[in-house]
């Protein structure tokens, strides 16, 4: 099992400063063994069965779920967080493509970056199925009909949901209150909403 490896608090701190840059409203360094993982939560992905399961390489059945996510921050001390606060009536609407397209470029670009300083294990996470928000307009992901490579490898990263993140309590660990927009939210009652990521650095 890799070690984990001592993290330069310069170096977390220019990662949540490129994240803020990037477009998030705010980002936070947080310890792994903070981070709350649930199986019930990736089974939701199962039953009721979501609408993208099965559709990707980076979403359920085809992720390691839960089991494999909790040995994976064994080997990892800390993560960044970060949120994009965005008005309702645009995750009530068919713009909500494009801010989980930003939230999986955000989390990749900091991954990227993460990379770069050497941090070569670090992972990105984010919210939303890959297929639906890169490759829409294909029938089929192209890492499991082909065998190829993905169409977005530079933007598109796992979903959280598929490992069981629990990212009420994951906003909670960060300081911040989750403020969460589902089809049955009326605008007039919360005005804002809130999406979330997650890059583990190591």
């Amino acid at each position: 099992m890799k070690k984990r490896q001592q993290i330069d608090p310069a170096d977390v701190k220019k990662l949540t400063e490129l994240a803020c840059r990037s477009g998030a409203s705010n980002a936070e360094v947080i310890s792994t063994s903070e981070i709350s993982i649930e199986d019930d939560l990736a089974n939701l992905c199962r039953e009721p069965r979501c609408e993208n399961y099965g559709l990707s390489a980076s979403c359920p059945p085809h992720v390691a779920g839960p089991s494999g996510f909790r040995k994976l921050l064994q080997t990892f001390a800390q993560a960044v967080v970060f949120k994009i606060e965005v008005p309702s009536e645009i995750l009530l609407s068919s713009d909500r493509r494009e801010v989980f397209r930003a939230l999986h470029e955000i989390a990749a670009g900091i991954e990227h970056s993460a990379i770069d300083m050497g941090y070569h294990h670090s992972r990105a996470y984010a919210g939303g199925s890959c297929k639906r928000l890169f490759c829409q307009d294909y029938t089929y992901c192209r890492l499991l009909e082909e065998g190829g490579e993905c169409r977005n490898p530079h933007q598109a990263r796992p979903s959280m949901s598929g490992f069981g993140i629990n990212v009420s309590k994951l906003m909670q660990v960060a300081g911040w209150t989750m403020k969460r927009i589902t089809q049955d939210t009326r605008q007039d009652g919360v005005s804002m909403g809130t999406v979330c990521g997650l890059v583990l650095i190591g």
